[in-house]
């Protein structure tokens, strides 16, 4: 096998330089160009960098300065962000509360449910059970000898702000189990399973049920059956409507056929899940389930002093970091830049996707990095609007790997291609499996991936992002991969 340090001069000899005929255009590294010269890259909008980071040395490049959406791979600017403000040690606290007197096992006053923004609660991404932490908190009511509320369980999830969602992101992404929104409380990736019941072709099919249970929502089913296995299916609705629309076209004759959606309001929900679990465990509760948001707007929302039942905490954000990155999870990555927004020096105590924005970019730029590439309208890179170039991913890179307190945190936060997370099929059984960590991200016509390439302690920071090209995925999925083995692998 022929591996790195041949492929380090070879890439060093076909380093872009400029022509002598014509200054202003540059030489394309041959692999580069084998890479563009597919007539599915016409009209294709293309950012590629590799740099050295041990020197700084460009190894190659095409149109590094392009700004094009990166889709999930600006999850590595926002998990780099958060590391570095917050600090890899960094939980999530969420406390449960109560106000007015507790008397003969009688609390006349509200459990409240105060949340800082943990999109871990109940994750399937985390090893513990789903409803792990809701039990703590219903055994700490029960050991602080309450044994009948006269008010309500309330959630307090007005750390963030009620947008919930980006405003750039598109219809068919609202109301989907990867379009959630993101809010002070959340539970269960703010996502539910609804099983259906498939008939023949062209039937419509039955709704079995929802997981968790989401009797609340009203399901308006245009859905009908088709022969071909393809599911092309959406799920659509806005936050904080219980209305769902369901179009498109799922496989014939399945039983119990999932799909997946947002939950619209997750903090109501939560609520009204622990008022459950409550009453299961034989404690009353007279009144009915809220939140922040429904109280504040009808100006009920109550600010008397409140006394402490239990904190629990989320996982270290280190390992938040991990899953973003190695899963892919939209709502982790938009939580911490909200979470990140905090810090932001303002009047208004709530974060919002904004403040977390100008946080990220102060930050930045403040350590010589210059932002003006940068286009970020959420933290997850599902806004359409999101732009960025290779050239700043892979000066981001080479920071987070050469400079940060939190580099080995960082760099293994990024799968290892053909072995886990996104990328656990990409570069699989070739000479680079495991070699390379890359963060990928897709969307309709964009894939991207950018990371590192180690060997013989030498390290490598690249960044490759395609837009617009007129193929498959799956085609330009392999191009990529055929580019990453010609440019580390002669």
């Amino acid at each position: 096998m022929r591996l790195f340090f041949y492929t380090v001069v070879c890439l060093f000899v076909a380093v872009p330089v400029k022509s002598q005929e014509n200054p202003a255009i540059e030489q394309v590294h041959p692999a580069i160009g084998r890479f563009l010269d597919s007539p599915y890259m016409n009209g294709a909008s293309v950012s590629i960098m590799v740099k050295n980071m041990s020197d700084g040395s460009i190894i190659c490049s095409y149109d590094a300065d392009r700004e094009v959406i990166p889709a999930s791979v600006m999850k590595i600017v926002t998990t780099a962000t958060a590391l570095e403000i917050l600090e890899g040690d960094f939980r999530y606290e969420t406390s449960v509360m109560y106000d007015g007197q507790i008397t003969d096992s009688v609390l006349n006053g509200n459990i409240y449910i105060c949340g800082s923004g943990d999109p871990t609660t109940g994750s399937a991404d985390l090893k513990t059970g789903r409803d792990s932490v809701m039990k703590e908190w219903v055994a700490a009511i029960k050991k602080a000898g309450i044994r009948k509320i006269i008010g309500a369980v309330i959630a307090d999830e007005s750390i963030f702000d009620t947008e919930g969602i980006s405003m750039k992101w598109l219809r068919e992404d609202l109301g989907s189990n990867y379009g959630q929104g993101c809010y002070g409380l959340n539970v269960f990736d703010n996502r539910y399973s609804l099983f259906l019941n498939t008939g023949k072709a062209e039937s419509k099919p039955d709704i079995a049920k929802s997981d968790p249970d989401m009797s609340s929502i009203l399901f308006r089913n245009y859905l009908t059956t088709s022969k071909t296995a393809k599911d092309s299916s959406y799920i659509i609705g806005f936050p904080y409507s219980n209305e769902r629309y369901l179009y498109g076209t799922v496989p014939e004759n399945r039983h119990e056929y999932r799909l997946g959606g947002d939950i619209p309001e997750p903090a109501l929900f939560l609520a009204q899940y622990i008022n459950n679990m409550l009453k299961k465990e034989n404690i009353t509760v007279i009144g009915n389930p809220s939140c922040h948001r429904i109280l504040s707007q009808s100006d009920k929302w109550n600010r008397q002093n409140r006394e402490v039942i239990v904190n629990t905490y989320s996982p270290p954000l280190k390992e938040v970091v991990g899953i973003t990155n190695h899963e892919s999870n939209n709502l982790f990555a938009d939580a911490l830049l909200k979470t990140v927004g905090l810090k932001y020096k303002s009047d208004e105590k709530l974060s919002s996707f904004d403040k977390g924005i100008k946080t990220l970019n102060d930050y930045w730029n403040g350590k010589g990095l210059n932002t003006s590439s940068l286009w970020m309208y959420d933290g997850s890179g599902l806004a359409l609007t999101d732009k960025t170039t290779a050239k700043f991913l892979c000066e981001i890179l080479t920071y987070m790997a050469t400079e940060s307190k939190s580099s080995d945190v960082f760099v293994r936060s990024i799968p290892r291609a053909g072995i886990e997370g996104t990328v656990r099929s990409t570069l699989n059984g070739t000479v680079l499996q495991g070699k390379i960590r890359l963060k990928s991200g897709s969307m309709s016509r964009v894939r991207s991936y950018a990371g590192y390439m180690t060997d013989n302690n030498r390290q490598f920071a690249l960044a490759i992002m395609v837009n617009n090209f007129s193929c498959k995925q799956a085609q330009i999925k392999n191009d990529i991969e055929q580019l990453l083995l010609s440019l580390f692998n002669q």
